[in-house]
C-alpha cells in the first residue's frame, strides 16, 4: 500500500468516485448526486475553497485506489478560532489498521508541515457537514449528512484521535403518533404574546432579500457555537442557489419582532435522499423525472438550521419557531430529522426533548495534537 497525492483530473475522478465503489452493495448508503459530489472540489462552484489550502490523497494497492483522505486548512476558521487547527475529511478506508495509519498519518504530516498544532475531523468542504456516525447507523442518512461503517471510529481511536464533540440527532414522525405537546402549545402562545413575535414563511418573490436575512441572522445567532466560523456571502449565495430548486417556502420560517425586524429563522430541507436512493448518483436517464415529480410530494425533511439572535435567547423563541415550522409542514405522514444539535447545547437539547422529539443518531468529531 502506498499514498499518492491527487495531481491529475483522472486522479481527482478516482478520489470523488471511490465511495460509489466502496458502498455499492451497502443497502443503507445513499449515493449523492455525482454532479454535486464533484462540485464540492470545484472552486468555481464551491466558494469555501477560496479560503482553504488543501491536499487530497489516495491510498493505492496494486494500482487500485482503496482509500482516500483530504487534509486542509480553513484560513478564515483558523483566524476566527485563534487556534492552529487543521482539518481532515473525505475519509474512506478498508478495515485494515495499516491502511488507516497511512491515511491519517499523511494528513497529520501535511498539516504539521503547514504549521498546524492540532488535527480535527472528519470535516468537509460543505458547511456544517461534520463528524462520523457513532450511533444510529440506520435508517439511511438524510440529505447532506455523513454515513460511514462503524469501524472508522476504531481506526480514529487507534491512531490517537480523541473525541472533542458529539453532535446529536433527533426525529419526529406523525406516523408514530407525534404531536406537539399541549404544554408547548400553551407556552408558545404566551411567548408570542409577550414579545409581539410575528412568524412568516419565506417569500420567494424576494429570494435575494431573504438570503441576506439568513446571512445576517446566521452570523449573529450561531457565532458562539462550537466549530462555527463566519460564512462568507459568496458561500451562502452558492448554497442558496443549490437549494433553491428544492426549498419549499413553507419549510423556511422567519420570526420578526413587533417592528418587523428578523430575530430568528429555521430552514428545513426536503429529504431528497429518499428520492435519489438507488440512482447511484445519476439523474439520467429517468432520475431527474423522479426528482421533479417527487419533491413536491415529499413529507420527509431535515431541519438544517435554527437560530435566534442573542437578545432573544432563553425566551422560548426557538420553540415558537419550531411550532410554526411544524404547523407549516404538517401532514399525517410528516417525518422530520433535527440534524444536528451540539451535545453541550443544554437549552436546545432540553427544548427538543420537551417538544417530544426522540433521539436517533450521534455523530462524533475527533481531534489530536500534532
Amino acid at each position: 500500500m502506498q499514498i499518492q497525492a491527487v495531481r491529475t483530473k483522472k486522479e481527482l475522478d478516482t478520489f470523488i468516485h471511490l465511495p460509489y465503489r466502496i458502498y455499492k452493495d451497502d443497502p443503507v448508503w445513499v449515493a449523492p448526486l455525482r454532479s454535486e459530489a464533484r462540485g464540492q472540489f470545484n472552486p468555481k462552484s464551491n466558494p469555501l475553497l477560496d479560503h482553504c489550502e488543501y491536499e487530497l490523497f489516495l491510498l493505492m494497492e496494486d494500482g487500485k485506489a482503496i482509500g482516500r483522505i483530504a487534509a486542509f486548512i480553513d484560513i478564515l476558521a483558523v483566524d476566527y478560532w485563534k487556534e492552529k487547527t487543521g482539518l481532515f475529511g473525505y475519509y474512506e478506508a478498508p478495515a485494515d489498521p495499516a491502511a488507516a495509519r497511512l491515511l491519517l498519518g499523511v494528513a497529520a504530516q501535511w498539516l504539521r508541515g503547514k504549521g498546524m498544532t492540532s488535527m480535527r475531523g472528519p470535516w468537509s468542504f460543505v458547511s456544517q457537514e461534520w463528524g462520523v456516525v457513532v450511533e444510529g447507523f440506520e435508517p439511511s442518512p438524510v440529505v447532506m449528512s455523513p454515513y460511514n461503517p462503524p469501524f472508522y471510529n476504531d481506526q480514529f481511536s487507534a491512531y490517537g484521535l480523541k473525541k472533542i464533540k458529539d453532535l446529536l440527532v433527533y426525529y419526529i414522525d406523525a406516523r408514530e403518533g407525534y404531536q406537539i405537546p399541549e404544554r408547548i402549545l400553551t407556552l408558545t402562545d404566551k411567548v408570542a404574546g409577550a414579545y409581539g413575535v410575528r412568524l412568516r414563511q419565506m417569500d420567494t418573490r424576494h429570494f435575494e432579500r431573504e438570503v441576506e436575512t439568513v446571512i445576517e441572522l446566521s452570523n449573529q445567532s450561531l457565532a458562539l457555537n462550537w466549530g462555527y466560523s463566519p460564512v462568507t456571502e459568496d458561500e451562502v449565495r452558492a448554497m442558496a442557489h443549490d437549494m433553491k430548486a428544492v426549498l419549499q417556502p413553507k419549510g423556511v420560517i422567519f420570526a420578526e419582532d413587533n417592528n418587523g425586524k428578523a430575530i430568528g429563522f429555521a430552514i428545513t430541507l426536503p429529504d431528497v435522499n429518499a428520492l435519489i436512493k438507488g440512482m447511484n448518483g445519476r439523474l439520467l436517464p429517468f432520475g431527474w423525472l423522479k426528482l421533479l415529480r417527487g419533491i413536491p410530494r415529499l413529507r420527509q425533511y431535515r431541519m438544517f438550521a435554527l437560530g435566534v439572535i442573542p437578545a432573544y435567547h432563553g425566551k422560548g423563541i426557538d420553540s415558537l419557531i419550531y411550532r410554526a415550522l411544524y404547523e407549516s409542514l404538517n401532514s399525517p405522514d410528516i417525518r422530520m430529522e433535527i440534524n444536528y444539535v451540539l451535545e453541550d447545547n443544554g437549552p436546545m437539547n432540553n427544548a427538543i426533548i420537551k417538544l417530544g422529539a426522540k433521539p436517533l443518531r450521534r455523530y462524533r468529531v475527533y481531534e489530536m495534537a500534532l
